[in-house]
């Protein structure tokens, strides 16, 4: 993943990356299990090219949902790929599911 997208290690990380950030917030949850990890790999390079082109625009962050299981449940993402853009720390729009890059990106004009 590009450098732009945060890549917090455990929820504690998750929680300070979400307060620093200013504006709107794509979490990205990713998984590593079998059947997951195809999808995860396909969504890591959409999200990566979407944080680069809208760096100015928002904070991304990747998190793993095993390794931060409390911020999974918060945001209650059930599966991976999945995405949830936070405004002022509030979920304002959920996709779950592998999504191409027009489609991420329609996904967050839609709601920025």
């Amino acid at each position: 993943m590009p450098k732009r997208v945060h890549q917090p290690l455990e929820d504690e990380e998750v929680d300070f990356v979400l307060r620093m950030s200013d504006g709107p917030v794509l979490a990205y949850f990713s998984g590593t299990w079998p059947k997951a990890i195809e999808a995860c790999r396909a969504m890591d390079l959409v999200v990566g090219r979407i944080a680069e082109e809208y760096a100015n625009l928002l904070t991304a962050v990747k998190i793993d949902i095993t390794r931060c299981p409390k911020a999974t449940k918060r945001y209650g993402v059930t599966g991976a790929p999945s995405v949830v853009l936070l405004k002022e720390g509030a979920v304002a729009a959920r996709g779950t599911g592998s999504m191409t890059h027009a489609e991420l990106r329609d996904f967050l004009l839609a709601h920025v």
